[in-house]
């Protein structure tokens, strides 16, 4: 009998590839996901989407009823840092309270396993390299709800027995992602503006260093985590180990295009310069990597961008905070 699984955030990027991998481990799959940003057509066949959101706590009370999930892989948030410290409200009401909708519910139908997609931005800045023995000290509200959740999951674990898996990725990029979100992931940003034709905008000086991580090394053990009891009740960074300049990215990418780079360069933002994690933990238990070097990647997902196109760059519609809000990022 095939095992009822639920993924939340199922139609967005990392979703949809841990909803392909679970349903190639055999599980029956239910995707939950408000296409807020991700797009119905990248939910694999096969799989039963339901369109709703994670903070109706109505919905997903139907849903554990209805389906008795013995696993729930949470990936459903909306992760845009920078852009967290000027929609708090909106943040933690879909980042935390949404999250707590789906522990209780898990708690109340005994689920065998909750995966949580948290993020290295709980670790804040001067903490070089992550490793998850580290104090969390996030310093912007998307890591604050994050760690939150968290910290949350081991209460109930304590409390109630729920068993729990928690990721920690950091930049990953590849196939489905949404490039025309212009507050994230910046290779898809860089990608999308190549194909219109712009310049490309960089914060800073381009300096800032990041490892940029191919989907395959973070949706691959998400998925597969739940059957390797190592993995139960531990937290692990997941994803690239070598840290590149966000300069040095721009020039990977545009050699993939053909294209000479053109940057204009924005005021800096209030970000950490320096974020890369250690992954021994990760690759101890759920042994190598891929190897997929950053060129191969970008090469991927380059041709998958070439064949869905440019699309047009979305204003978040609800700014609460004004002030300070970075360069290109104002309401028009």
């Amino acid at each position: 009998m095939q095992k009822n699984v639920l993924v939340t955030g199922g139609a967005g990027f990392i979703g949809s590839h841990v909803t392909a991998h679970c349903m190639k481990m055999g599980f029956n799959v239910v995707v939950l996901d408000d296409l807020s940003g991700g797009f119905e057509d990248h939910i694999p066949a096969g799989a039963r989407f339901v369109k709703g959101s994670i903070t109706d706590h109505e919905l997903v009370t139907r849903l554990f009823d209805e389906h008795k999930f013995e696993y729930v892989y949470h990936l459903a948030a909306y992760a845009a840092e920078g852009l967290s410290h000027f929609i708090r409200r909106y943040n933690y009401n879909t980042n935390l309270v949404g999250s707590i909708n789906l522990i209780n519910e898990s708690v109340k139908h005994k689920v065998k396993c909750f995966v949580f997609t948290s993020s290295i931005a709980v670790y804040g800045k001067g903490q070089l390299p992550m490793v998850e023995s580290l104090k969390p000290e996030p310093e912007d509200p998307y890591g604050v709800s994050k760690y939150a959740v968290e910290m949350d999951l081991e209460a109930a674990r304590h409390m109630f027995g729920l068993n729990y898996v928690v990721f920690r990725p950091h930049n990953v990029y590849g196939e489905n992602q949404n490039i025309g979100d212009k507050y994230r992931n910046v290779i898809g940003i860089f990608m999308n503006q190549i194909m219109q034709g712009k310049k490309l905008t960089i914060f800073g000086d381009g300096t800032q260093t990041r490892a940029f991580s191919y989907i395959d090394d973070v949706a691959i053990p998400i998925a597969r985590c739940v059957e390797n009891p190592a993995a139960i009740n531990q937290v692990f960074n997941v994803g690239a180990d070598k840290p590149y300049t966000v300069n040095e990215l721009a020039e990977v990418v545009c050699h993939e295009f053909g294209v000479k780079p053109d940057i204009n360069y924005l005021t800096a933002r209030n970000e950490v310069l320096h974020a890369y994690s250690d992954h021994t933990k990760a690759h101890s238990v759920f042994g190598d990597p891929t190897g997929i070097s950053l060129a191969e990647g970008i090469a991927r997902m380059a041709a998958w961008a070439r064949k869905v196109g440019a699309r047009q760059s979305q204003e978040f519609s609800n700014i609460e905070i004004t002030e300070k809000l970075p360069d290109g990022w104002g309401l028009k």
